[in-house]
């Protein structure tokens, strides 16, 4: 177990949670602005609450690179998340140290074929989230590939997928820089259980 693992915590609707993260020193807190989402939260609302030495992350599906830039400059962003399958040039207009794109490796057959993906955005991205399923999010279930303890990203990836405290071990087989915490600390959509976010953020810290 890695102490240096960044921790995210994605998918928050509140400023309690958003407080709990904050006193617990995680290293992003992400934010949903596709309005398709349950755990869907407007900028503005963002914007209204208190910031700390956090990288605030808002994360979008199918918005234009005008209003990525306009909902981050609303909510104080730091970085934006592209889950929408987005394209290098896409991520080049916003510029790459503001970026953190998404993948699904069960796209994949083989390591071989998904680093090849990922090397057409290493220019244009910060860092590279790998998430469950074939698209979007939210599935609550691990990423089911037999490879992905091969993979050797050319930029730091944090992992997702239904991640909580029961189901950590994957991520330390693997080569990840940090996780992505969402449904797996959840009691409900947008809810996030505060005795599971603390098991978790422990977990990973190596803390008993």
């Amino acid at each position: 177990m890695s102490p240096e693992l960044k921790i995210k915590i994605c998918g928050l609707t509140n400023p309690q949670d958003l407080r709990l993260c904050q006193d617990l020193g995680v290293d992003f807190t992400g934010f949903i602005f596709h309005p398709g989402s349950p755990r869907y939260v407007s900028p503005e609302k963002v914007g209204g609450w208190s910031k700390g030495s956090e990288i605030r992350v808002g994360v979008f599906v199918d918005a234009t690179v005008r209003e990525v830039l306009n909902a981050a400059d609303r909510a104080g962003l730091d970085m934006v998340q592209l889950h929408g399958g987005q394209e290098p040039d896409f991520c080049r207009e916003l510029g790459g140290d503001m970026v953190i794109r998404t993948f699904w490796p069960e796209r994949y057959q083989s390591s071989s074929a998904f680093g090849g993906e990922l090397e057409k955005f290493t220019p244009v991205c910060r860092y590279f989230l790998l998430d469950a399923g074939l698209s979007m999010g939210g599935h609550g279930r691990s990423i089911a590939c037999s490879w992905l303890e091969d993979v050797e990203s050319p930029v730091p990836f944090l992992m997702a997928g239904g991640l909580g405290p029961d189901n950590l071990d994957l991520v330390f087989k693997t080569q990840a820089a940090g996780v992505d915490l969402n449904s797996g600390v959840e009691t409900g959509p947008g809810q996030k259980d505060h005795e599971r976010v603390k098991k978790a953020v422990n977990k990973l810290r190596g803390i008993k």
